[in-house]
């Protein structure tokens, strides 16, 4: 069943909203939705009092360190950490409440990936796969999509597909996708990556980028067959957007988990 997994994107130390494809080295390009004067462990505690499991706290660039260890403190255990991790401070984030790690650019080095790498995050996490995430956000090209790291304007030479999800599945207990051309922009979802993701995944999988209404929680479960989760960022009313209501997204997930209860 396709679930709401709410964000905290941390940008200088503040929570913002912001238009995926122009986070770069240079200020100048970035463009923002929303920054939010609420302290990201506010809106930790607000995902715990709505029991909002699943949520990832990501890190964009430097001077984040210390809102994402409050948020972590203020809901342990249940919040996913990403930005930045490597094998030297993946198990520290750990020990610090984070429920699992989220992992991306340092599987690319000189933008290749390495499977070696991969292994040596997991082992530092005692080889326990259901502590990792791995984020596979990407770029459209052509056909297909490309993954992307550095702030997601740097394409690596994997092409996001059921082969390279099939290689990566045994490692991680699931999958953060952000659209990065669709990030931040409320233009809709990309329909046909998440009607993929349905068919490719056989481990939990959040796609965001592009949510603009409540009616995309239906839509993406409808395309990815129930499992594929949603997260909306910029359109939320708690992030200055008029598109959708967080309290509802909050009950589409308590509504729904009580029908899988009472079917099941």
């Amino acid at each position: 069943m396709t679930r709401f997994r709410p964000c905290i994107d941390l940008h200088s130390g503040k929570v913002k909203q912001i238009v995926g494809g122009t986070l770069s080295e240079n200020s100048s390009d970035l463009k923002t939705n929303h920054v939010s004067q609420t302290p990201a462990s506010l809106f930790a505690k607000l995902y715990k009092n709505e029991a909002l499991h699943g949520a990832h706290v990501i890190m964009l660039g430097p001077g984040n360190e210390q809102a994402a260890r409050e948020a972590l403190s203020a809901w342990p255990g249940g919040l996913q950490i990403g930005g930045g991790i490597t094998k030297e401070n993946a198990k520290q984030w750990i020990y610090w409440g984070a429920e699992k790690v989220i992992v991306t650019s340092y599987l690319f080095p000189d933008a290749k990936f390495s499977l070696e790498r991969l292994k040596d995050v997991l082992a530092v996490l005692g080889g326990d796969r259901s502590k990792l995430v791995i984020d596979l956000s990407c770029r459209k090209r052509g056909d297909g999509w490309i993954v992307a790291m550095n702030k997601w304007q740097t394409l690596t030479d994997m092409e996001l597909n059921e082969e390279s999800i099939k290689l990566l599945e045994p490692y991680c207990s699931e999958f953060l996708i952000h659209a990065a051309d669709n990030e931040g922009l409320q233009r809709g979802i990309d329909e046909e990556l998440v009607e993929k993701l349905g068919r490719w995944c056989t481990l939990p999988v959040t796609y965001a980028g592009g949510g603009r209404a409540f009616e995309d929680l239906d839509r993406v479960h409808k395309l990815g067959g129930g499992k594929v989760d949603l997260t909306i960022g910029s359109a939320l009313d708690i992030f200055g957007g008029e598109g959708v209501r967080f309290i509802d997204c909050a009950r589409w997930n308590e509504e729904h988990a009580t029908q899988q209860l009472s079917y099941g």
